[in-house]
């Protein structure tokens, strides 16, 4: 049916080509590339091993605009999945939109000077995208993905009226490292050392990292405590679910990992500018990233379950409605399935699925778009039958 372009071949990268490679009528054609083109051989290896697929590999610096617009137009994709870091962004976007190709991704770019996370550089890029004819889909991981999926589920069937989203992220897992980030540190870091900051009655409110906790009872793991961040799928919410009053995104830290994260940070390792080292600028995030496990590594041994989801209240036929739409992975059968994580798992496996729904022609618009302008329907179906099975709870 298509050929797919994967730019990007760290944990995501991997759960995608797993599995686009084991939908082979859907994805005809698929090819790994990345800057460091033996990760991408041992993703290709353990696909052939695992699912008897033969997957094409490249080395692409997405960087560098011509050199990943060469890239495009060898192998000729219906669709370029970019799952590198966020930083890379719109290179790859400019070179899709110069080979004519669609485009999409599980996370919305930042600049590398400046821990900022707004769409406000990619929604740049729509008039482009409509005058191309061309798609370009962002945040479609899990959060931003599934979760905005589940909103624009909940509005179109569960309420008549949404009120008040809370996003709830919870990884009760355990990878046996005294300190080790589930995705790229230096994001994961970025991420979590920002301001906190939600939405309500019509106004962004802004907090200190980690000022607000809250006690949920996460599904298939029990009470954990969760702090409120900001995460970049409320931004688009915002704009694309009506009636909204409130909208929060919560997620669960160890208490070992909230003190590596606070050392590390009162003795400068987490700053993002760079400082002189013997003659040499160096940025200690950077660093540290290097002396970190790759989260890659964590997958074999990894136990426990996450637990994701947005707990909706709101209105139905005129009385209070509040709602749980949520999904549970388990670490060792991602392992099993696809030599993964169940975090990368999580925000790969709706990064196939959207790319399913866009090579068949079910999500298609020009321009620039967030998963939950699309039809919810459709991608939940196929979500679950590919590893990632959801669940609607009344509360």
């Amino acid at each position: 049916m298509g050929r797919v372009l994967i730019i990007g071949a760290g944990g995501v990268g991997s759960v995608v080509a797993h599995k686009c490679a084991m939908e082979p009528k859907v994805f005809e054609h698929v090819t790994l590339a990345s800057r460091t083109l033996s990760r991408c051989e041992k993703i290709r290896d353990e696909v052939q091993q695992m699912h008897k697929r033969k997957i094409d590999v490249a080395q692409v610096d997405a960087d560098n605009v011509p050199e990943t617009v060469a890239l495009i137009r060898r192998v000729k994709p219906d669709l370029v999945i970019n799952v590198a870091l966020p930083y890379q962004d719109l290179t790859i976007m400019d070179a899709c939109l110069e080979a004519g190709v669609n485009y999409m991704d599980t996370a919305n770019y930042e600049p590398r000077d400046v821990a900022k996370y707004e769409y406000k550089w990619q929604w740049a890029y729509k008039e482009r995208f409509e005058k191309a004819g061309l798609m370009a889909l962002l945040g479609a991981g899990f959060d931003p993905g599934v979760t905005n999926v589940f909103c624009a589920y909940a509005q179109k069937h569960l309420f008549d009226e949404v009120h008040t989203v809370d996003i709830v992220d919870c990884n009760a897992g355990s990878h046996g490292k005294a300190f080790a980030t589930n995705f790229n540190p230096e994001i994961n870091i970025r991420e979590v050392t920002q301001n906190g900051r939600y939405w309500e009655n019509g106004k962004w409110i802004d907090t200190k990292p980690m000022e607000i906790a809250q006690t949920f009872d996460f599904p298939g793991v029990g009470d954990r405590k969760a702090y409120l961040i900001y995460h970049e799928e409320l931004e688009s919410l915002v704009l694309n679910i009506k009636g909204l009053k409130r909208i929060r995104f919560w997620m669960t830290f160890g208490d070992e990992y909230l003190t590596h994260l606070r050392v590390l940070q009162n003795i400068g390792m987490t700053r993002i500018d760079p400082v002189d080292y013997k003659g040499t600028k160096i940025i200690p995030i950077e660093f540290l990233k290097r002396l970190l496990p790759d989260p890659a590594s964590l997958a074999e041994g990894y136990t426990g379950k996450t637990s994701i989801g947005c707990i909706f209240e709101g209105k139905k036929d005129g009385k209070t409605k509040k709602a749980f739409v949520y999904n549970i992975c388990d670490h060792a059968e991602t392992y099993k399935e696809v030599r993964s994580q169940a975090v990368s798992y999580t925000t790969g496996v709706p990064a196939m699925v959207a790319a399913m729904m866009m090579l068949r022609g079910e999500w298609k618009k020009a321009g620039v778009i967030h998963v939950e302008q699309m039809n919810p329907d459709p991608f939940l179906e196929e979500l679950g039958k590919r590893g990632l099975p959801w669940h609607v709870k009344d509360l």
